[in-house]
């Protein structure tokens, strides 16, 4: 998984992560706990560009959820970008896309400003 940090427009390191394959039972698991090393005071701004993830489960977006909750208990942001075609079927029928920031590009989600977590 690739990982980078990134300064925005507005001078806030975002942490962007770049998962590969699949996210699903087998693999959901050790992106989850991902997660929880980097979302943290320090690392409150996650982008997770799933350009190269074409499978995601309930497992997959279980770890998705988890990742969200965890940088909205920091006040933090939690993105998701270039998501596949076929993942975003999943998306779209679980109705999870109302419930992320979901951007088209990379470039788009890290040049939008960040707004704090609403309750």
């Amino acid at each position: 998984m690739e990982q980078r940090n990134f300064i925005n427009p507005q001078g806030d390191q975002v942490l962007v992560l770049a998962p590969t394959g699949r996210l699903d039972i087998t693999t959901a698991w050790q992106f989850r706990l991902k997660l929880q090393e980097t979302i943290s005071p320090e690392n409150p701004y996650v982008l997770i560009n799933l350009s190269e993830v074409n499978f995601i489960d309930s497992s997959g977006l279980t770890s998705l959820v988890a990742g969200m909750r965890d940088a909205d208990r920091i006040d933090g942001s939690f993105r998701i970008c270039n998501v596949h075609p076929e993942a975003k079927l999943v998306f779209e029928v679980t109705m999870m896309d109302s419930v992320f920031e979901i951007f088209e590009t990379e470039e788009e989600a890290l040049a939008a400003p960040i707004t704090a977590a609403v309750a």
